[in-house]
C-alpha cells in the first residue's frame, strides 16, 4: 500500500474506505482503499461519491465569485438580520455575526443529533430562523465560523440566480468544470459513525454549508484548478478561481488568512489554502499549494471522532508533498 495511504487508513477504523487524490509535478495519482460499506458493497474506486461536509463551502466561494465576476453579486453587498446589516463578504469569511447554527435547529436536531440532525430543519423554517435571529457581535469584528453563514450565503446566491442551490451549482460549476460526479445528491459510498451505518446526510436548510458530495477524481481536477485558473472554460470562472484564493484578513493571534472561506497559511515555501469538512459519516481535507504546483485531497467513510487524527495526517502529506 501507498505510505500516504496506509497513513491516513491508520488513522480510522479497519472497515473505513480512504481515497486519497494527489497533485504534484512528477504528476497525479489517485489512490483508494476499502469498500463502499464497510467490508460489503463495491471496491471504491476514485469515482466513488463522498460526503464532503464542510469542504461544501469552497464550492459555495467559487459560485459567489462567479457570481461576482457575471455581475450578479457585489462583495459588499448588504443583507440585513435583526435591524443590522452586513456584507456577503463577512458571510464568506465568518466575519457577519451570525452564530453557528440558526436558532431552532437543535432543537429538531436533537432526536437525530447522532445521524441526521439537519435533516429535520426544512428550507421554510430558515426564513423563520431569520426572523428570530439575534447578531452575536458587530458584523466584521471578529471571526466566528458559521454553518449558518455560509449556508445563507448559497441561498442567497441561488435566488439571484432564480434557481436552487443544486441547480445553480450544476449550471455554474459543476458542469462546465466537467465535474460529473460533483452534487447534492447521495455517492455511492455509506458513511459510519462508530462502525454503524448512517443514512444520508441531508441539510435542506443549508445545503451551501455542507450538502455537496463528490468523488476523488473530481476533487483532483477541482484543485488543479485552483492551480491553474487560466484552464477553467469560461473567464467569469478563471477570474474566480484567482478571486477566492484572496486574502482577505488576518486571523485574530495568529499568522492565518481567511480568504473566501478558504484558509490560508503562510510558509516559507508559499502560502498554502486549506479547509477540512465532516458529517456524521465522512470526513475530508482539501488542500493546495500555488507556488509549489501541489495539491491533496483526503476521504474517508468514517465520521470525524474526538480524538481523530485523520485530518491532522492529511495535512502534514500535504505539507510535505
Amino acid at each position: 500500500m501507498n505510505p500516504h495511504l496506509a497513513a491516513l487508513a491508520a488513522t480510522v477504523p479497519p472497515d473505513a474506505a480512504v481515497a486519497l487524490a494527489v497533485a504534484s509535478r512528477d504528476g497525479e495519482r489517485l489512490l483508494c482503499r476499502g469498500r463502499t460499506d464497510g467490508r460489503s458493497g463495491g471496491a471504491v474506486t476514485p469515482d466513488t461519491g463522498f460526503e464532503l461536509g464542510s469542504v461544501s463551502k469552497t464550492f459555495t466561494a467559487l459560485l459567489f465569485a462567479d457570481s461576482v465576476a457575471r455581475g450578479e453579486s457585489g462583495l459588499r453587498d448588504a443583507v440585513t438580520v435583526d435591524g443590522t446589516p452586513f456584507t456577503l463578504l463577512h458571510l464568506a469569511t465568518h466575519t457577519s455575526g451570525l452564530p453557528r447554527l440558526p436558532p431552532g435547529l437543535r432543537r429538531s436536531a436533537l432526536p437525530v443529533w447522532f445521524s441526521n440532525p439537519y435533516g429535520a430543519f426544512p428550507a421554510a423554517e430558515l426564513d423563520r430562523a431569520l426572523a428570530r435571529t439575534r447578531l452575536q457581535f458587530r458584523p466584521g469584528s471578529r471571526v466566528q465560523y458559521s454553518n449558518f453563514g455560509v449556508g445563507l450565503l448559497g441561498r442567497v446566491l441561488a435566488e439571484r440566480a432564480d434557481s436552487t442551490y443544486p441547480k445553480v451549482l450544476a449550471e455554474r460549476i459543476t458542469g462546465p468544470l466537467g465535474l460529473t460526479g460533483t452534487g447534492c445528491e447521495p455517492g455511492a459510498a455509506v458513511g459510519h459513525w462508530r462502525g454503524r451505518p448512517l443514512p444520508p446526510w441531508r441539510i435542506p436548510a443549508l445545503p451551501g454549508a455542507g450538502a455537496v458530495r463528490s468523488t476523488p477524481r473530481d476533487l483532483l481536477r477541482f484543485l488543479s484548478l485552483h492551480l491553474d485558473p487560466a484552464a477553467a472554460p469560461t473567464a467569469e470562472l478563471a477570474a474566480a478561481l484567482r478571486d477566492v484564493q484572496r486574502p482577505r484578513l488576518v486571523k485574530p493571534r495568529s499568522e492565518d488568512r481567511i480568504c473566501l472561506v478558504w484558509n490560508l497559511r503562510p510558509t516559507a515555501g508559499g502560502a498554502v489554502l486549506f479547509h477540512s469538512g465532516g458529517t456524521r459519516g465522512f470526513t475530508t481535507f482539501v488542500g493546495f499549494s500555488p507556488n509549489r504546483g501541489t495539491a491533496l485531497a483526503a476521504l474517508t467513510n468514517a465520521g470525524p471522532r474526538v480524538h481523530g487524527q485523520f485530518i491532522q495526517t492529511a495535512y502534514r502529506i500535504f505539507r510535505a508533498l
